[in-house]
């Protein structure tokens, strides 16, 4: 089994929505793919297209510099992960004799003799995951300046490999971002100033840097910089509701010195604004490390002024370097937003009708009614579960993939294959203003009952405290699905339609007493106490839809941001990362 830290379990995870993102983001494909091999996946080795390393000390021990590999398996189905077939990947170092000497960490699967390391592990699996790292520091008589390639291939049984080269380099620019103090509790409508400032603490000059600025859904800003290049939901597998920008700034930018934007970017906290985070970072610019943030998205220039850095003659206090730019966590920043804000997750049934023995079908879930959007960015939670109660008499045939058989009193339950008297299907860890869960059920009506009704309840995935701490109107949280009801408009609840599943409008369930705990002002102030990717399955998801009858496409696995992705992924670099998968098959969120 893989050993690994949890600072590398963190580096190479999916959940931290941005880390994902950030992940998928640095991450550059390799070659074009081999011949595939009688229907064998191929992966495609990715990562850093090149490695700055620190130059050799005078006294001391040098320090190292982190290589971290990527496979990307995406075209796979996760149905069809391979947890037990065994694969290497192998180094050629034979390209930075003399420039870098390299090595591996204690508890790694990795083994360097001579100009070769290789590194054994176990499982073909769907998306991206990271390998042990190789640690590379430069080689006693190297110089500033000195540079070779690694090139990485892969070999199994079960998978056919892309090779890929990176370029190791002595020495180089060290761009390092300044920690801003933002406010992290506001209400919709605030500004925030954000005096982007950064060092380089290299030992050459940067030739032109690349500030990425990406923001979840409940934030904006205004401004749209002419050399910035902006996209939405995307790149990565952060997942919808993220913006991504990328603003190239052209210079030398010297060794040493210290820079900030000659205007600061506001941040603007909108109406939809409830759990956000927004994500800055600095890079040298180039063609390689464009490409990777872009990671396939399509991108849109500004039209508006030109963010522009310039020099200041102190640096600014506070500003200390945590590192070099030596893996992507040196050059960037997270700032999270608590907006107190509140969101209406209204839910909606549904009526069918049909004969003793034949199959009907009913269409239920919920909706966002906003005003905000919701997202677990931290823990990657899920927002909220539907909890559907079958009517008697009827039995289930088919199901949403998202939603898990449980017991009457909503207990586990280990058989998933024969029908169950209770559903609950999780929401993912967001839904958006206007978004929503849409689940097709499928009842075989074994007796005929008028008015036989289940209930269509949207509460927290947690049972013993079912209630949605964001929502201030409880009252709309349960609708009712009705089988054989005596006519549209039943007063125990659902929606008008036949057989066909309904029109997907929310029904009214009975009147009920104001919820006591509800603030006066019908605003709440989030905690996100489990938080910040989905459940696959069925036709749902986070994004898009009308919450009532209307489609919700899954945000997939963060993260960032991240995680993002990273990315993701972290997107996209960010966002938002999706998630490194380990041979354990466990993916952390």
């Amino acid at each position: 089994m893989t050993r690994f830290s949890p600072r590398a379990a963190l580096r190479r995870a999916a959940g931290s929505l941005v880390a994902a993102g950030l992940l998928a983001a640095a991450s550059l494909a390799g070659a074009a793919a081999p011949a595939q091999a009688a229907g064998l996946p191929v992966l495609a080795i990715g990562g850093p297209a090149e490695t700055a390393l620190h130059p050799y000390p005078e006294s001391g021990e040098p320090l190292h510099s982190t290589l971290g590999i990527t496979l990307d398996n995406p075209g796979a189905d996760e149905e069809d992960d391979d947890y037990e077939t065994e694969f290497t990947v192998t180094f050629d170092l034979s390209g930075i004799a003399g420039v870098a000497d390299v090595a591996v960490e204690d508890t790694s699967d990795c083994e360097v003799t001579g100009t070769k390391a290789v590194c054994t592990d176990r499982g073909i699996r769907a998306g991206l995951r990271g390998i042990d790292d190789l640690l590379l520091t430069a080689a006693e008589g190297s110089e500033d300046g000195d540079t070779g390639t690694i090139r990485v291939t892969g070999q199994s049984k079960g998978a056919t490999f892309t090779p890929f080269t990176t370029r190791v380099t002595v020495g180089g620019a060290d761009l390092v971002m300044e920690e801003l103090p933002f406010k992290e509790q506001t209400d919709p409508g605030d500004r925030q100033k954000a005096p982007i400032t950064f060092t380089n603490r290299g030992t050459r000059a940067a030739d032109g840097v690349l500030l990425g600025l990406v923001y979840s859904r409940g934030l904006d800003i205004p401004e749209r910089y002419s050399n910035c290049e902006y996209t939405e939901g995307g790149p990565g597998s952060r997942g919808a509701g993220w913006t991504t920008a990328l603003c190239s700034a052209e210079g030398s930018f010297e060794a040493g010195a210290t820079y900030t934007l000659a205007t600061p970017l506001t941040i603007e906290v909108t109406d939809r604004a409830y759990f956000d985070m927004f994500v800055y970072s600095i890079h040298e610019n180039s063609a390689a490390q464009r490409t990777a943030q872009r990671a396939g998205a399509p991108f849109e220039r500004g039209t508006g002024a030109v963010l522009k850095a310039v020099p200041v003659k102190t640096p600014a206090k506070g500003a200390t370097a945590r590192g070099g730019d030596l893996n992507p966590w040196d050059n960037l920043h997270e700032a999270d937003f608590r907006t107190r804000n509140t969101a209406d997750f209204v839910a909606y049934g549904d009526q069918a009708a049909g004969a003793e023995g034949s199959t009907v079908k009913a269409d239920i879930g919920f909706r966002n009614e906003g005003p905000a959007w919701v997202g677990y960015l931290r823990s990657g939670e899920n927002v909220a579960t539907l909890d559907f109660t079958v009517p008697p008499g009827t039995t289930v045939t088919a199901k949403p993939d998202r939603c898990r058989a449980v017991t009457a009193g909503g207990g586990y339950r280990e058989d998933q294959k024969s029908p169950a008297p209770r559903y609950l299907c999780d929401a993912s860890m967001s839904v958006q203003d206007g978004g929503g869960l849409d689940l097709p059920f499928e009842l075989r009506i074994d007796r005929s009952t008028v008015g036989a009704e289940g209930a269509v309840t949207i509460r927290s995935p947690w049972l013993q405290e079912p209630k949605l701490s964001f929502d201030p109107k409880p009252a709309n949280n349960t609708a009712y699905l009705i089988v054989n009801g005596e006519g549209e408009g039943s007063d125990s609840g659902g929606t008008t339609g036949g057989t066909d599943g309904g029109s997907g409008e929310p029904s009214t369930p009975p009147a009920s007493a104001p919820d006591p705990s509800e603030s006066p002002s019908g605003t709440t102030v989030p905690t996100e106490s489990a938080p910040s990717a989905t459940s696959g399955g069925g036709s749902a998801g986070t994004t898009g839809g009308s919450g009532g009858g209307g489609g919700l496409a899954s945000t997939g696995s963060t993260v960032l941001i991240a995680s993002g992705a990273a990315a993701a992924a972290l997107a996209a670099g960010l966002l938002l990362f999706t998630a490194a998968r380990r041979r354990t098959g466990a993916r952390h969120a």
